[in-house]
């Protein structure tokens, strides 16, 4: 392993222990980057299942690819595919990756478009 992936994977484990003990009763906002797309989804850790996803793969994503406005039309369609689930409350985890850029874009149209966290 890397010093880098040790880092990450370091700070990740920070970021989902810092999650599970503050707001372990609250569905999580998950954020996944790779290189080429965005993924976002809505998980319910005590059943184990995901309610809500998104990425910039969908069909209703006019942006392709891994850029902040791909990542904004992301965090506009989780937020409402999760108001139709009926999920008004969330908590984000951004995994191991920075505020900033691509996932800020990601929470702040999430939050735009009606999700609270």
């Amino acid at each position: 392993m890397t010093k880098t992936n040790n880092t990450f994977e370091r700070r990740k484990a920070r970021v989902r222990y810092a999650l599970k003990t503050k707001a372990a009763d609250r569905l999580r906002l998950s954020i996944y980057r790779s290189e080429k797309n965005i993924y976002a989804q809505i998980i319910d850790d005590k059943a184990g299942k995901t309610l809500v996803s998104a990425s910039s793969k969908d069909k209703e994503i006019t942006v392709k690819g891994s850029t902040v406005a791909a990542a904004t039309a992301v965090g506009q369609l989780i937020a409402e595919r999760a108001l139709k689930a009926g999920i008004k409350e969330v908590v984000f985890d951004r995994g191991g990756y920075i505020y900033h850029g691509r996932v800020k874009a990601i929470a702040e149209a999430a939050r735009e478009a009606g999700l609270s966290f």
